[in-house]
């Protein structure tokens, strides 16, 4: 029996030396291996292809002063400890060039030295937020920074980590923060690697969407591309340099002198993004007198546009999937009783192919749009990026618009022309409209330097150019986020839309890959919590223990059962 006992013994020491051994000797084989595991349904811990490339490409330190610190409600904290999660991914595939520290700016000993740091941290861009935190004993108000400094070689940029949206509450918000980490941090760490800016612009000259009504577009576009306006007028060099040109609701017709002036850019491997609407509506009109009429755009584009692969067709699109407008529709108290209806003039698009322009996308707001016809064009690749939904039907110009017809219940029988076009990308190599209609001596000329076929290159054409328009606010001079809809306070995503058509015409891969990524947080019900919250404190704190006490009695039962002398 002891001999027994002892060769236990000796087996169970042999044993416990081997489990140290193996352990020993698989944290030396790990020290030389890398490897995660992401257990989440969405991947949310794993970095992008494109961000391990960029953290790659790091050859000095990238130092981040992290000011989201302090004492928050749960909703921040949660977006902090996210990002610090994320910041440790960074670092670890950044072989030591990531480094990172968090800062409360109200840790200083004095209040002077706080308000100096804050005003240093205003200045270099980052938005304070003011929490005001609500509970059932006290209200607490709270200024946070939720934002960092990013430094890499000599040059500074800020990343807002918390995005604040008009007309979203605060738990949504800091799900979109959330969904953005990688997107935003990335995006700043390419801001301080960037040597050269492409340069976009904006063609002006034929009543295309002005600076005010495309303020956030233009704005929007700045933080990746230098962003200006020109006037072709005939100047053959005026988009010399320029890698994209932006058409955006152009009103009046173009000459030929301009058309040719962008069909050669676009010969020279030139990237266009083209938002023009087939049809005109006076809105002044319809708001005034309730009713208006819609003609054919006579923008002299169709055939320049037929020769690349589209066509533009002057319908009018109506969509049971709308977005909605006041109405008066009556008085109450000797005011205007203004109510909100759908308007079937603007159709809401959702995107539903896994294109990385449009993957991911929200809802799009449009305002009267027409629709496109792609031809049989060769060397020419067509993607359709946006479509009408089921319930659509199209009215041929010239149209009556009335204001009116909010009130008759629409026939769904009538909408039958389901998934119309929209939105179309074009790539591969182009036919000029100019080609075979000049004279030998002008194509030889070296100072035009004419191509009759293009280099590869790649355009986008919408029908539709309110899908760039921000509402403005004439008595506060207030102009609103693009896709903001101020009747309904919803945010459409027509930013985001128009962000990555750009990035994806001027062939940001890695932009477009972080932004379409979707990241879902499981978020607890609030009215649920508030309502049985006793309940629940009474099920986390005393449900355990009578767990563990029954065990315990388990357990006590079966040794007893198994030592007891019989």
């Amino acid at each position: 029996m002891k001999k027994q006992q002892a060769k236990q013994k000796q087996n169970d020491i042999i044993m416990l030396v081997v489990v140290f051994s193996v352990l020993i000797l698989l944290n030396f084989v790990g020290s030389f291996l890398f490897k995660r595991f992401d257990l989440t349904a969405e991947k949310r811990y794993t970095l992008s292809e494109s961000t391990k490339k960029l953290i790659k490409n790091l050859d000095d330190v990238l130092y981040l002063k992290i000011y989201l610190q302090g004492d928050f409600n749960p909703s921040f904290t949660r977006l902090k400890n996210e990002t610090k999660e994320l910041l440790d991914e960074y670092v670890s595939y950044s072989e030591g060039n990531i480094v990172y520290e968090f800062i409360n700016p109200l840790d200083n000993p004095s209040k002077e030295e706080t308000e100096k740091l804050e005003k240093q941290i205003y200045t270099k861009g980052i938005m304070p937020e003011q929490i005001i935190d609500k509970s059932s004993q006290k209200t607490s108000e709270t200024l946070i920074w939720p934002g960092a400094i990013v430094s890499y070689k000599g040059k500074e940029t800020v990343w807002q980590i918390y995005q604040r949206s008009i007309g979203i509450d605060q738990e949504n918000n800091i799900n979109n923060s959330v969904q953005e980490l990688e997107y935003g941090l990335s995006n700043s760490i390419r801001k301080t690697q960037q040597i050269k800016k492409p340069e976009v612009l904006f063609i002006e000259g034929h009543d295309e969407l002005d600076t005010i009504r495309g303020a956030d577009f233009m704005k929007s576009l700045t933080e990746y591309y230098n962003v200006s306006r020109v006037n072709i007028n005939h100047k053959l060099y005026s988009l010399k340099g320029a890698d994209a040109i932006v058409i955006a609701q152009p009103d009046s017709a173009f000459d030929e002198k301009d058309k040719f002036i962008i069909d050669q850019f676009i010969m020279h491997g030139g990237k266009a993004l083209w938002l023009v609407e087939p049809v005109y509506t006076n809105r002044d009109t319809l708001i005034k007198r309730g009713y208006t009429l819609g003609f054919k755009n006579e923008l002299n584009l169709d055939d320049i546009l037929f020769k690349y692969g589209v066509r533009l067709n002057p319908v009018l699109v109506q969509d049971l999937q709308c977005s909605r407008i006041p109405v008066n529709v009556g008085f109450k108290a000797g005011q205007p009783d203004f109510q909100l209806f759908p308007w079937m003039y603007n159709p809401l698009l959702l995107p539903t192919t896994n294109h990385p322009i449009v993957k991911n996308l929200d809802l799009i707001r449009t305002e009267f749009i027409g629709t496109i016809d792609t031809l049989n064009t060769k060397n020419v690749k067509k993607t359709i990026l946006l479509q009408t939904s089921k319930y659509t039907k199209t009215q041929p110009t010239p149209a009556r618009i009335s204001l009116g017809m909010i009130k008759n219940k629409p026939n769904e029988t009538q909408y039958q022309n389901s998934f119309q076009n929209v939105a179309c990308l074009l790539e591969g190599t182009f036919e000029s409209v100019y080609k075979n209609r000049i004279s030998s001596v002008f194509m030889n000329d070296s100072a035009y330097n004419y191509r009759g076929d293009s280099k590869p290159t790649r355009m986008i054409v919408v029908a539709d150019g309110d899908i760039a328009k921000n509402e403005y606010q004439r008595s506060t001079g207030m102009i609103y986020p693009l896709g903001y809809d101020i009747y309904t306070k919803q945010q459409f995503a027509n930013k985001t839309f128009l962000l990555n058509c750009m990035n994806y015409l001027l062939d940001d891969q890695g932009l477009l890959q972080l932004r379409s990524r979707e990241v879902k947080l499981r978020l607890l019900d609030k009215k649920k919590i508030a309502t049985h919250e006793t309940k629940w404190k009474i099920i986390n704190v005393f449900y355990p223990l009578i767990g563990l006490i029954f065990l315990g009695l388990i357990q006590f039962y079966i040794r007893k059962k198994k030592y007891s002398v019989k």
